[in-house]
């Protein structure tokens, strides 16, 4: 993933609501009451950067803290364990699901120049590798002909534009390698990983293999202004001109039909400068075949699929303060509602009619937090 700008670092974040908040109209095409949330209930805090959250069947929690890296276990009792940490130092550990009696997770170097998936036993243990995803990245590149940047633009132009580097983009390009596991979904057959840096869903067999599912379509196409622009810190000529956004798929889970859906958020700017551009995607795992489910999200950034085809989705920098909410999608609807407002939330689970949310995700001081969410229907 590449980005044309994040022009908030750390939004004010809002505290977590005690009370239900939904829209004045329930939009959300269900029948009845909307469904409301309880007020939260912390399970656990002290957490850096919580982007990945797996809730195994006995409500025993897994969390990534990404930038600290640690995969950390959750026990129903409260009491935490480190089950994993990274290999070399700035490694990020990332994309943590389940499956029976084994975590997995994703190890990612600060430029992205490797990435591999492992696994260790829940009961804690030793880590093994499953795979190289980032040998898949430069072998395949799964999105190498889809066009993201600038269109059209002149060469006087871009000649203005910032030296491309590892994490900055040419003022036009194709897809990059470049792979970054976000999420992951364990299931009986293979793991499928949300890689947002190849914009992609892929498959990952247990004996290894890593193969493309699904690359994600690249975002509606915007027009440059001179405020954008300048926040940016990019030349004022481009001002007028499209520009593509890389799609960037944040988490997958497994619906009740047997597709994969998965959130997606746009390559930049990712708070509400452009409007609510992120989007909820369902996949067909056997042949890859998309379809759009909804719009309308802001910094979606992951997602969780109920019994009913209820989908739930945490909005990082959602609200109308950019705060940070959490959405409810009924089963074929087309509009997101407000659930509750929350405090920078990011990884999302549910199990029996309960929310598992990590809030005040963006902090890297141990601020951070998992929550546990009634949902009320």
């Amino acid at each position: 993933m590449r980005k044309l700008a994040l022009s908030v670092s750390a939004c004010a974040v809002l505290a977590l609501a005690g009370t239900a908040v939904v829209s004045p109209a329930w939009a959300g095409g269900g029948h009845g009451s909307p469904p409301t949330a309880g007020a939260p209930v912390t399970i656990t805090s002290g957490l850096v950067s919580p982007l990945s959250l797996e809730v195994d069947r006995n409500r025993v929690s897994y969390v990534s803290q990404n930038f600290a890296g640690l995969l950390t276990r959750v026990a129903r009792d409260k009491t935490t364990t480190v089950l994993a940490s990274a290999s070399a130092p700035g490694n990020e550990i990332s994309a943590v699901s389940s499956r029976d009696d084994t975590v997995y997770y994703a190890e990612v170097a600060p430029d992205h120049s490797s990435a591999v998936m492992n696994a260790i036993p829940a009961a804690g243990g030793t880590a093994t590798q499953v795979a190289d995803l980032y040998a898949h990245e430069a072998s395949v590149n799964p999105d190498v002909d889809q066009a993201y940047g600038f269109q059209g633009l002149p060469d006087t132009c871009a000649d203005q534009f910032p030296e491309p580097g590892p994490m900055v983009s040419p003022p036009s390009y194709t897809g990059l390698v470049d792979t970054h596991p976000y999420a992951s979904l364990a299931l009986h057959n293979a793991i499928f990983v949300a890689d947002a840096g190849a914009n992609a869903i892929l498959r990952v067999t247990y004996d290894g293999t890593v193969s493309t599912v699904a690359v994600l379509p690249p975002q509606a196409p915007i027009v440059a202004t001179p405020e954008v622009l300048a926040g940016a810190g990019l030349p004022a000529c481009a001002a007028g001109f499209s520009y593509i956004a890389e799609p960037v798929p944040t988490d997958v889970e497994i619906g009740p039909d047997g597709w994969l859906y998965v959130t997606t958020l746009p390559g930049g700017p990712e708070d509400p400068t452009l409007g609510a551009r992120g989007s909820v995607y369902k996949v067909n795992p056997k042949n890859g075949q998309m379809r759009l489910v909804a719009g309308g999200f802001t910094t979606a950034t992951g997602l969780a699929v109920d019994p009913s085809g209820r989908i739930y989705v945490a909005e990082l920098f959602g609200g109308p303060t950019g705060g940070g909410q959490i959405s409810v999608l009924e089963k074929r609807a087309k509009t997101p509602v407000v659930l509750t407002e929350a405090a920078s939330p990011s990884a999302i689970e549910v199990r029996a009619h309960r929310l598992f949310v990590t809030t005040d995700s963006l902090s890297e001081t141990g601020a951070a937090s998992l929550s546990l969410i009634e949902v009320n229907r």
